[in-house]
């Protein structure tokens, strides 16, 4: 029976490779063809991993001898390109100041290893993960260009991790790796009509990936379904000497398949999110809110954050310091070669203007090196407290004071025209409080829009949860996608392998 991988869970490629219906060599070579042949439109890989195959071939020798199969057995992954997979390819944060900078594997890149995955390749993504200027398009790179949108070429593909979400989409690979310090995970994968988790800070090491900030920054899963999203958590979780912040997390590994549940008094706290400024993100809305409801599901309606608007105001006062003391100690590491320091980047940028910054310029960079990364001074240490602690305060009281399993929030509005050097169009965005706080956030498809030309923009719902609730986040993700419409599909190729190869 040929293989659907657009609607093939990981679970079902590990079946089919258990059954010797599957070789990881015949799924990889498979990704490598669809990527050679959609990838030049979508603009969403940078890189193809020179090993893939080899790595496929060792995976396939170890299943052949009867080895145990791990978590990932086999199964290729992408990962973003400001996350090193080791020497075979440059971490670039899509800047051609790293072109040459092969650092050692990151600790979510080895844990991928270990967990039996082929590192298919490289990612394209927001250059510095859209931290360079206030007018920067999501999915724009100088060494990737601009990812496009599967669903609709001409509009955003949302990011920082834009080029992970569209080639989960467009089925490029199963599965891939995003990072998020605000949004970019949970956006583009809603926008491409995907999941994506962003999870508690400190679940997953940093080492090894490009900052933004140490406060707020960590990689995630992004996939086709809630389940291959636990499988991939679960296999790049775990402690970090080189992070401080994993030593923190929960003893107990997270579960690789999400525990079963119904939506029967599942008590979720409705946060309106600019209602009115997306008619079509209301009435997606309100349609998930009615189907949980016939569900089971217990909603209270509305909750209030009331700190979110001085937590958000404090917010980038707090990441422009952060930027300038972690991107240096980045840009000093072992392995990483171009510029030494921000102060370095910044000329590298202005003397390479016409590659680096044909669209917009560096005022957030500037921005931050004017602070000088000085974390002890009063107006920084004041507006991270206020992000963070007002975040933390918020949620923990709406999730305790209602006894909430969840609150839920519309993820997005739909994809906006790509106008390059006007900046992102967001009309509205949930992200935030999750985002300062440290807490997980998920994202599921929760139907679409209608683009204007008989397609349909993807929609997404996002469910964040307290502190260290990843795993029963992850449960509740799982029955509110199965309550849903079944995700959008871009108008691509379909992706079928055939049975008999």
């Amino acid at each position: 029976m040929d293989l659907d991988l657009d609607r093939t869970d990981l679970a079902g490629l590990e079946a089919a490779m258990a059954a010797g219906r599957l070789t990881s060599a015949r799924l990889t070579s498979f990704y490598i063809d669809r990527i050679a042949e959609l990838d030049p439109q979508l603009r969403a890989v940078v890189a193809v991993d020179p090993t893939a195959a080899a790595q496929a071939a060792e995976s396939d020798r170890r299943r052949a001898a009867g080895e145990p199969p791990r978590l990932l057995e086999g199964i290729p992954v992408l990962v973003k390109d400001n996350t090193s997979t080791g020497p075979q390819l440059p971490t670039t944060a899509g800047s051609t100041a790293l072109a040459g900078s092969r650092p050692p594997a990151a600790a979510i890149a080895t844990r991928l290893r270990e967990a039996g995955a082929v590192l298919l390749g490289k990612t394209n993504l927001s250059e510095w993960s859209n931290f360079r200027s206030g007018r920067s398009s999501s999915g724009w790179s100088a060494v990737g260009g601009l990812t496009r949108n599967p669903h609709s070429p001409g509009r955003t593909a949302c990011g920082s991790s834009a080029g992970s979400a569209v080639a989960v989409a467009a089925a490029l690979a199963p599965v891939a790796i995003g990072t998020e310090t605000d949004g970019s995970i949970v956006c583009p994968a809603a926008t491409n009509g995907i999941v994506g988790m962003k999870p508690t800070l400190g679940t997953v090491s940093r080492s090894g990936i490009v900052p933004i900030s140490a406060e707020q920054d960590t990689a995630g899963p992004m996939a086709r379904s809630v389940a291959d999203a636990a499988r991939v958590l679960a296999a790049i979780a775990g402690p970090d000497p080189a992070d401080p912040a994993t030593a923190q997390a929960p003893a107990p590994p997270l579960p690789a398949t999400p525990a079963a549940r119904d939506l029967d008094g599942v008590r979720l706290g409705v946060l309106r999110v600019a209602e009115g400024a997306s008619p079509e993100t209301d009435a997606a809305f309100a349609a998930t809110l009615r189907t949980l409801r016939d569900r089971g599901a217990v909603l209270v309606d509305p909750v209030e954050l009331p700190g979110s608007a001085d937590a958000a105001g404090a917010e980038l006062t707090a990441l422009v310091t952060e930027f300038a003391r972690d991107i240096d100690a980045y840009l000093r590491s072992p392995g990483v070669t171009g510029p030494a320091s921000l102060a370095e980047l910044v000329e590298y940028n202005r003397r390479h203007a016409d590659v680096e910054m044909p669209h917009w310029g560096q005022e957030l960079f500037e921005a931050a090196l004017a602070t000088g990364g000085d974390t002890g001074r009063a107006d920084y240490r004041a507006a991270r407290d206020t992000a963070t602690t007002l975040s933390r305060r918020d949620l923990d009281a709406a999730l305790a004071g209602h006894r909430l399993d969840a609150v839920i929030a519309p993820t997005n509005s739909p994809a906006w025209p790509v106008e390059l050097g006007a900046g992102d169009d967001f009309v509205l965005g949930s992200s935030g409080a999750a985002a300062m706080a440290g807490y997980p956030n998920i994202t599921v498809p929760a139907g679409g829009a209608p683009d204007g030309d008989g397609g349909t923009l993807p929609l997404g719902v996002s469910l964040i949860g307290p502190r260290w609730g990843d795993a029963e986040l992850l449960a509740l993700a799982a029955a509110v996608e199965a309550a849903l419409p079944e995700r959008v599909r871009p108008p691509l190729p379909a992706a079928v392998l055939p049975a008999d190869g």
